[in-house]
């Protein structure tokens, strides 16, 4: 059961000087989400082209385990000595978490100063706030030295404003299913088409395992595109030990590498698409940099919290943070929710009006000793705490917030986890004090 969600306001999600630019932004094309390239194509003519003058580009599309897979492929280059770009989204706290410059997020003057002069050269032509934002982000790329650009798909990729970039060194698709819907279309098919629109003309494309109906859409477009395809199950394959490490092989060969250094069962597959992409592209990665999966982090994806929150806990208890929000992620938490079973499991979920909230309840419920429903001050287009219930079958005690369940929370030694929505995820980070660095 779900609620329709009332027309988004910029301020939700925006503030200070940033927010002010980009609600001038809105006004010029007040619909947030319009999936088309014209607009953008004739700003970035404008702005002098800039996607044309970027660093090799590893462009990064899929439904889930986008953003894990994107910090890994950063930490790896890192771990290489390169200097990376990376635009992902969305941001949990601040906007300027989607941008980072030769390895360190962009400042707010940076940022305001580059979207004020977008404003300039744009000059009252109609162009949404994501079109805006990934022209600051190119434009930020071409002015400042990198060896790599890492670029996350916002929404779909065939029409996303990031399939600019006209030939990347390689294409990742990571998991493939049912999610904005409303956007992309109705079946498995129609979204996994959408996704696949980023695969070039003779760039390599890296590919997780995926449902029947999505990898037939991939490969028909591989090959198409006369793309070299490589996909997890058939030329990858990885086995993450008890031990810990992770044994790896592509067509290139095999690698020993360290266990990744995010957090659940589901991120050895982020890993191998990161390692898999670099190797693909053809860029001159030393050996000695695959063992930088070790190093990834990335906020919100099974994040151990150790801040306030966690202090109102009982000694020895755990607090774990985790953005997935749709059946995939649900689906994708649920191995590791049945390892932690040596202690009891409290899971509060708050979620995103628009998305299936009994799909994603149904694989992590039946790991839940305990499972409450939360809608925090805050937190954009959140789903009333009696929808979440209704989706749990009935299961879910109403929070109705965070500050209201962890003091009752008591016994054993236990874990507590927060999940079901970035949006969420962000309101929690703020409460806690972790903060995005």
């Amino acid at each position: 059961m779900t609620t329709k969600a009332p027309p988004a306001k910029l301020s939700d999600e925006y503030e200070g000087r940033t927010g002010a630019v980009l609600a001038r932004v809105q006004a010029l094309y007040p619909k947030l989400i319009d999936l088309s390239l014209d607009r953008l194509h004739a700003l970035l003519g404008k702005l002098g082209n800039p996607e044309r003058s970027l660093p090799p580009v590893i462009h990064v599309a899929g439904t889930n385990g986008k953003g894990s897979t994107c910090a890994t492929l950063r930490a790896i280059a890192e771990t290489a000595g390169w200097s990376v770009h990376v635009m992902t989204s969305p941001h949990l706290i601040d906007v300027t978490e989607r941008f980072r410059i030769a390895g360190k997020l962009v400042s707010e003057d940076a940022l305001v100063a580059t979207l004020e002069e977008i404003e300039r050269v744009n000059a009252g032509d109609p162009i949404t706030v994501f079109e805006v934002l990934t022209a600051a982000g190119l434009l930020l790329f071409a002015r400042n030295r990198a060896d790599l650009v890492i670029l996350e798909v916002g929404l779909g990729g065939r029409l996303d404003a990031t399939n600019v970039v006209a030939r990347p060194a390689a294409c990742v698709i990571t998991p493939v299913d049912l999610d904005h819907q409303a956007f992309l279309g109705e079946t498995l098919t129609l979204i996994a088409a959408e996704k696949a629109g980023i695969i070039k003309p003779g760039v390599p494309v890296v590919c997780a395992a995926q449902q029947e109906a999505a990898r037939l859409v991939i490969e028909a477009r591989a090959t198409a595109c006369a793309a070299p395809l490589w996909q997890v199950g058939r030329e990858i394959g990885f086995t993450l030990h008890e031990g810990g490490g992770l044994s790896y092989h592509d067509p290139l060969g095999a690698l020993s590498l360290p266990a990744p250094g995010l957090k659940g069962v589901h991120q050895a597959g982020n890993a191998a698409l990161a390692v898999a992409a670099l190797r693909a592209s053809g860029l001159p990665v030393p050996e000695t940099a695959w063992v930088g999966i070790a190093q990834t982090q990335w906020p919100a994806r099974l994040q151990r919290l150790e801040g306030r929150l966690a202090a109102e806990l009982p000694e020895g208890w755990e607090l774990w943070l985790d953005g997935g929000h749709n059946p995939n992620a649900g689906e994708a938490l649920a191995p590791t929710l049945a390892a932690w079973s040596d202690r009891p499991l409290h899971v509060i979920v708050g979620m995103k009006q628009s998305k299936d909230a009994s799909g994603f309840l149904r694989p992590v419920q039946r790991h839940a000793t305990t499972l409450h429903a939360v809608s925090e001050e805050g937190q954009h287009l959140a789903l009333p705490v009696e929808d979440i219930v209704a989706a749990s079958g009935g299961v879910a005690l109403p929070g109705p917030t965070i500050s209201a369940i962890l003091p009752r929370l008591q016994g054993p030694p236990a874990r507590v986890l927060i999940c079901g929505s970035l949006y969420l995820a962000g309101v929690v980070l703020k409460q806690d004090g972790s903060i995005p660095q």
